[in-house]
């Protein structure tokens, strides 16, 4: 990337910015709301999905900010202000650590719910937090090498991700990269869902077969729970492959020099740059509207919800303590109710 400014490229990278702010608030919401509703420890997987887009909106917003300031870059301290920030390494950092995290996810979803008796020799709490761990290590490693090898310094000007050795070298990465990033991950999502749906349609097919009133109730709440979590996963991969599939066939062409006026600083890349850190950004609203418990927190912190609804809680309430006095709730089914929500 080049690190200049002038024209419409200032308003992309106010665009930027403000992606990177919305996906800074709404990632930090959901953390919080995961929190709250105590699923945090239920779901770490999300939440450290959550906390890689969080570090990379982040670091979008430090990153284009510097852009906008137009610093002539100058020895040590300005090779490392392009290696760092200039070249959007940090901000890749967490990009790049976030996908390879939605594949663990995706895994991790079809253990439970197709091998259920693997996941529970193979999914121990130490290898959940070394995958978490290891999503981290890629995006960090990766991107450090790639800097490194690429970043330089010429007139004051910043330029990376487009300076290999050879075109050979050129080549290769991006046929690499893309494939990874991209055709593996759709690989891993239309597998391991396609699976996970087969197997929830036939568990649905027994479980109304033979259903009992007594035990149904909690296996079926349980089942909610699981598809709800499910869907939700689907809807962020789909989201996935639509944001990304612009930004990767961009930067095919641009890296291979297959179209030679293609680069790494004119508008377009802007443009694409936008669609693929939207993702990121719009990933919290997905499980604002899609994930129930972190939904039910949500609307619990809206003023107008609470105000218009008390009123009408109350009069609910003294009606249905009269119900409750002509039939109580029997105590069997709320500790039903109590094991599925612990």
């Amino acid at each position: 990337m080049l690190s200049s400014l002038g024209g419409k490229q200032v308003y992309l990278e106010w665009t930027l910015i403000f992606i990177g702010v919305a996906g800074v608030a709404g990632n930090a919401l959901i953390l919080y709301a995961l929190v709250a509703s105590k699923q945090h420890k239920k779901h770490v997987l999300i939440v450290n999905q959550n906390v890689l887009d969080l570090f990379s909106s982040f670091f979008l917003v430090v990153t284009y900010a510097v852009y906008l300031c137009n610093i002539h870059l100058t020895g040590v301290l300005g090779y490392w202000l392009c290696f760092a920030i200039l070249s959007e390494n940090i901000v890749w950092w967490g990009t790049n650590g976030s996908m390879v995290n939605l594949a663990i996810i995706t895994i991790d979803r079809y253990l439970k719910v197709v091998r259920p008796a693997q996941s529970r020799k193979l999914l121990r709490p130490w290898v959940i937090h070394s995958a978490m761990a290891f999503a981290w290590f890629v995006g960090i490693g990766y991107n450090i090498f790639i800097a490194f090898y690429t970043a330089r310094v010429t007139d004051g000007v910043c330029y990376t991700g487009e300076i290999f050795d050879s075109y050979a070298a050129a080549m290769v990465h991006a046929i690499l990269y893309v494939f990874l990033s991209y055709f593996i991950m759709l690989a891993i999502f239309i597998f391991c869902y396609g699976r996970i749906l087969a197997a929830i349609r036939r568990q649905a097919s027994v479980m109304a077969s033979h259903s009992t009133s007594g035990s149904s109730t909690a296996q079926t709440r349980s089942q909610q729970i699981q598809t709800n979590v499910i869907k939700t996963m689907i809807l962020v991969s789909a989201f996935y492959a639509i944001a990304w599939l612009p930004y990767n066939v961009y930067y095919s062409l641009a890296s291979t020099g297959l179209v030679p006026t293609l680069n790494f600083y004119d508008n377009a890349y802007y443009v694409v740059s936008f669609v693929a850190f939207f993702y990121t950004s719009a990933n919290p609203f997905i499980y604002a509207t899609k994930f129930n418990p972190v939904r039910k927190i949500l609307v619990k912190m809206i003023p107008c919800k609470k105000n218009c609804n008390q009123p009408i809680d109350a009069r609910a309430g003294s009606r249905g303590n009269r119900i409750d006095a002509i039939a109580p709730v029997p105590t069997s089914n709320i500790n039903v109710i109590d094991k599925i929500n612990k």
